[in-house]
């Protein structure tokens, strides 16, 4: 199993590159199982998680080839078996995703309840209970979610809390569903949004992406289409805090600045001297220490529960002391953890980390427990003194494509070594 061995105290400088949004991609490739032909899907990223995504597609029957160029091309005119089976669900939760489209596309789905990610119960009963209200039968037995429905009829539909793939599981059915579907308190994140451009441009009717309404009119069919996925806003913002964690500069481009203005104010408040262009973003800490700043995880456009974990490393080696209230996952601190194996000051008292900034960090083995925390972990890094050695990595594979070559192009000394 591979490590990453991160040596800091270099101040990074440079330009970066951003790639297609991991949490974009995987939906719309769950969706790409709606049509009645061919779809083709640019701006992919090279992931684990997309990578088993791809596999799940091809187990279900789909004929799915990745072409150059960063896109993947589906047809899902071939599937013919509607299991997502428990080795493939266990090893990423996004796999739930395929439930809407293969229920509403073909009546029938098995799908494995889902694995991924230690941070906390993300329950898929908002999923089951919104497919329920479209008409769909389910069970839940032997570690599976069996649904079975004819054509599903649309119905209004309030969802109990916000929930991301909750919202795009039944924004994907009700494509297809018989009449018009409203769901309310849906979640509003550029994700969403992106899946829903998706969707319409293979001919579905949705009204409201973006907002906590969505109004979609079902159709008969849906046909192919090419569509580019967005770009990465929290692999935009964790690599514009590598920059800030080092006193460096980082540009980011190929990024829609706007995904990132929650992120952006925090690293204002830090210190940094922040600049917007039309596809670009630029933080230049200007050698100086961050200032330490308070946190408060919430859904969009609110500040997002996967950049928490990087500014708890910022705020670990800054001036001052931050709070970091986390609202959205309630096991999503375990990074704390390793991060005081590095020297950090960090006090945890339920959903709320109080870290007192020190002048540095040195550097010592430590693990990695998800995919935020691993990239925590790799911030630290940069700015501790000596080695730090990260385990447990295929954690950051899921999620960041070749954060070492990425890291290493603005100047960090890190590299990849065989465990």
């Amino acid at each position: 199993m591979d490590k990453l061995q991160v040596t800091g105290g270099r101040r990074l400088d440079g330009e970066l590159r951003i790639s297609g949004a991991k949490n974009a991609a995987l939906p719309i490739l769950a969706a790409a199982l709606l049509p009645d032909g061919p779809v083709r899907i640019g701006n992919v990223p090279h992931l684990h998680d997309v990578t088993t995504m791809i596999r799940l597609l091809g187990r279900l029957g789909a004929s799915v080839t990745v072409l150059d160029g960063m896109k993947v091309e589906v047809d899902p005119t071939t599937t013919r078996d509607f299991v997502a089976p428990y080795d493939l669900v266990k090893t990423m939760r996004a796999s739930i995703l395929v439930l809407g489209p293969l229920v509403a596309r073909h009546g029938s789905a098995d799908v494995s309840l889902p694995g991924g990610c230690a941070i906390g119960a993300r329950p898929v009963n908002l999923h089951v209970d919104g497919l329920k209200a479209l008409g769909a039968e389910i069970e839940i037995e032997g570690g599976y979610i069996r649904a079975r429905a004819g054509r599903l009829k649309g119905a209004r539909i309030v969802l109990e809390t916000v929930t991301v793939t909750g919202t795009e599981n039944l924004m994907m059915a009700a494509c297809l569903a018989e009449g018009r579907t409203v769901i309310e308190n849906a979640a509003r994140e550029p994700e969403v949004v992106d899946l829903a451009g998706f969707l319409s441009a293979m001919g579905a009717q949705i009204t409201g992406a973006g907002t906590d309404t969505l109004v979609i009119e079902g159709v008969e069919r849906l046909g192919g289409c090419h569509y580019e996925v967005l770009p990465d806003r929290i692999e935009a913002g964790t690599y514009l805090l590598a920059g800030a964690i080092t006193g460096g500069r980082v540009r980011v481009r190929d990024v829609r600045p706007g995904h990132l203005d929650a992120v952006l104010v925090k690293l204002r408040e830090a210190g940094a001297t922040v600049t917007v262009g039309d596809d670009w973003v630029e933080v230049d800490m200007q050698g100086r220490r961050p200032r330490a700043v308070d946190i408060r995880t919430a859904p969009y456009p609110a500040f997002p529960t996967d950049m928490q974990a990087q500014f708890a490393a910022l705020d670990a080696v800054a001036d001052g002391v931050g709070t970091v209230i986390e609202t959205i996952f309630e096991n999503r601190y375990m990074h704390m953890l390793e991060l005081r194996r590095l020297g950090a000051d960090i006090r945890i008292e339920g959903n709320t980390a109080v870290i007192h900034g020190v002048e540095k960090l040195s550097g010592a083995p430590v693990m990695a427990t998800d995919l935020r925390a691993s990239a925590s972990l790799v911030l630290a890094g940069l700015v501790a003194e000596g080695m730090t050695e990260i385990q447990r990595i295929y954690h950051i594979d899921r999620g960041y494509e070749r954060i070492e070559e990425k890291l290493r192009q603005v100047g960090a000394d890190i590299r990849r070594v065989p465990g």
